[in-house]
């Protein structure tokens, strides 16, 4: 049996895993998108099943206003003294000299919940980790931001020790161990107790194509550390052909037999045929996803990713793994007949409520209230999914009756408030009711259709409308019986929703490209739209 990577398809970065018995967890960062933390499981590290959020109300994670790729960063699953620690930061500003970010901590006796009220611990930096020494004291490991221009922000590597009769951090025992290599923007910090030393494993370079995953070790807790010699342990840098890219920042777990992995989060670009493939690297629609290497220590107990620092699309699974195959989520049709949106459906900052619609309100409808434009980082009725694959098709029926073209609602394609395209029902002042599909490219905004946006006939009840995604390129197309489709041009460029297309104009550039439905009503009046279904088919 073997692990094919990544594990998690789709915008599943910064992955933090953890075995409990015989099953295995991973906790990944989820931004702006809510509920927060993605919590998927396994028995194998081969097939995985997505089993909750534990940030699911207001007083656990309040986002509203967050900036782009601002909320949840990196999270760390910790299990001690017989419960799950889930340590997680709030990142309120993106770009500039200052990352306000807010770290809190929560526990929970069952990995689904329910989940403790949050305890502030500090907002030192971001990408806290959980470490339980083996005397009982815990720690904070985290990096530690500076602001001053004349520093490098990533000051380094912080512990300070927390009291858990006190439910605080004290901070007086505050230090920095690890101010990293020349390589610089050290990050994502995880302390592992192994072999008689303190292993401290950091990502570094940025989480671009530079990215990496370096080790250190020593032998009191407080350092000095000395970084592993000679090849850095995980990075695709060098290595511009690998399926995998990106590679870097992860968790170390070991499994009941004693074989070591690593998770870590990496991409997988693609490039238009007039690219080249190495300048530039290439576009991943997909996100930051998370994928698994064997790990095996030498003579001199430092560690190495089995099949080079690279790592491997194929990797030998555990020998004792029992395997459990779940149920495939991926490929789904919802007729929204539950009372509660499935687990692979998120919105923006904020819980889906009263506010922003209703499962309810038309049985058998999903109903999204009209709020703000797609460029709202407050109001804004939007529940999508994840694009978890290079190839797939989403369709959507919609019954909408807008009378400004302030109203729109209908399918939308969605990476943040700046770059998004959207195929909708609308209106204007030629045919009343019609069918447009607009585009946001770095704010700025097109309307392919214009004048001749398409008429849709009073005996329509329903509009429907389809997104075929062919990996650098999708097209919209609508229908108004569900069986015959019409294809509405142009082609559009799958990679502005691409990490590596919104770094080039802004800072926050950490999650991925999102499928789903969305009502908008800036006129103010809150014009609801029915959604009969959702469908999602990867191909």
């Amino acid at each position: 049996m073997q692990i094919e990577n990544p594990v998690l398809t789709g915008f599943n970065a910064d992955p933090s895993i953890i075995r409990v018995e015989d099953t295995y967890y991973i906790a990944n960062s989820t931004f702006e998108w809510f509920p927060g933390v993605q919590i998927h499981e396994s028995t194998d590290l081969v097939h995985w099943q997505l089993i909750g959020h534990p940030l699911s109300t207001t007083t656990l994670l309040d986002m509203k206003g967050n900036k782009d790729s601002g909320g949840i960063w990196a999270p760390d699953l910790s299990y001690a003294d017989g419960k799950f620690w889930l340590v997680y930061t709030d990142v309120k500003i993106t770009e500039g000299a200052f990352k306000d970010a807010t770290n809190y901590l929560t526990t929970a006796e069952d990995i689904r919940g329910p989940w403790t009220d949050p305890i502030k611990l500090n907002g030192v930096g971001f990408d806290a980790s959980l470490f339980h020494d083996d005397d009982g004291k815990k720690y904070l490991v985290q990096m530690e931001w500076d602001h001053r221009e004349y520093r490098h922000p990533f000051n380094g590597i912080k512990l300070t020790e927390y009291s858990a009769e006190e439910e605080r951090l004290l901070p007086e025992t505050g230090r920095i161990i690890y101010h990293g290599t020349d390589v610089k923007l050290v990050e994502g910090p995880h302390i592992y107790k192994l072999f008689g030393y303190y292993y401290l494993f950091c990502a570094e370079g940025g989480t671009l194509f530079s990215h990496q995953e370096v080790v250190a070790r020593s032998k009191t807790l407080f350092g000095p550390y000395e970084t592993q010699p000679g090849e850095v342990f995980l990075t695709a840098f060098d290595s511009p052909d690998s399926y995998l890219q990106k590679t870097g920042h992860g968790a170390l777990v070991e499994t009941p037999a004693g074989e070591w992995y690593f998770a870590h989060l990496t991409g997988r670009p693609w490039h238009h045929d007039t690219e080249s493939s190495h300048d530039p690297r290439g576009w991943c629609t997909l996100g930051r996803e998370t994928a698994i290497q064997k790990v095996t220590w030498d003579g001199d107990n430092w560690p190495h990713i089995v099949g080079g620092k690279q790592g491997s699309r194929f990797v030998d699974a555990p020998k004792d793994a029992v395997s459990q195959v779940y149920p495939l989520t991926y490929d789904e049709k919802d007729d929204f007949d539950a009372a509660s949106l499935n687990i692979n459906f998120n919105t923006l900052r904020v819980p889906f409520d009263e506010k922003m619609g209703s499962l309810s309100a038309n049985p058998g409808h999903l109903r999204l209230i009209g709020k703000g434009s797609l460029a709202n980082e407050h109001e804004l009725s939007l529940v999508a999914r994840r694009w978890q694959a290079f190839h797939f098709e989403a369709e959507t029926a919609v019954k909408y009756e807008p009378t400004t073209f302030q109203q729109m609602a209908g399918l939308v394609n969605y990476y943040n408030s700046q770059h998004w395209s959207m195929i909708h029902v609308t209106w204007n002042e030629i045919n009343g009711r019609v069918i447009e599909v607009t585009q946001n490219d770095c704010g700025n905004l097109t309307s392919f259709l214009k004048e001749e946006a398409i008429s849709v006939p009073d005996s329509a009840e329903y509009v429907y409308f389809k997104v075929r995604v062919e990996k650098s390129h999708y097209v919209y197309a609508y229908s108004f019986d569900g069986e015959n489709w019409q294809d509405i041009k142009p082609k559009l460029d799958a990679k502005i929703l691409s990490d590596d297309y919104v770094v080039q104009s802004y800072g926050g550039f950490f999650t991925g490209a999102f499928v789903g439905m969305a009502s908008v009503d800036y006129s103010g009046y809150d014009l609801p739209a029915d959604f009969d279904y959702f469908a999602y088919k990867e191909k």
